[in-house]
């Protein structure tokens, strides 16, 4: 078997994961760029300020500002300004994005079947906690 590099490999599949997620959630005018990761977390910890979920997503602030807008302008979210500091937003899904929140997990839960579908469960579990594993020892 071919030895390709494990950066090429991971970046083919998230490319791909990618192509089908964009497809996916553009009906629901959520596009690429992560926007579900960032509708996901809010739903999860609604209040969060942009700067917590810069930090849980690992994304820079830019994007997180941009994801935001754009979540705000679909409907999917409303951002408040947070009073014990003014120069942070608070983010709150609306009632859009909460009844929009079991479609959104059933695309994800798609996609990780379509990722996963040749794999045994043992097979799973033990690339999960391979890739948890790399991504420790990439942010070290």
């Amino acid at each position: 078997m071919e030895q390709k590099p494990i950066g090429k490999l991971i970046s083919h599949i998230n490319r791909q994961n990618q192509k089908y997620l964009s497809k996916e959630l553009k009906p629901y005018q959520i596009g690429g760029g992560g926007q579900h990761s960032f509708l996901i977390e809010i739903l999860r910890q609604p209040g969060i300020n942009q700067d917590q979920l810069t930090t849980e997503l690992q994304f820079d602030k830019a994007t997180t500002a941009r994801a935001a807008k754009q979540l705000e302008e679909a409907g999917y979210i409303e951002r408040k300004v947070d009073e014990n500091d003014r120069r942070y937003y608070q983010l709150y899904p609306t009632q859009k994005g909460l009844d929009f929140h079991p479609t959104l997990q059933n695309i994800l839960e798609t996609s990780n079947q379509r990722l996963t579908s040749d794999l045994t469960n043992e097979e799973k579990i033990h690339l999960i906690l391979l890739l948890r594993k790399l991504s420790v020892a990439v942010n070290d």
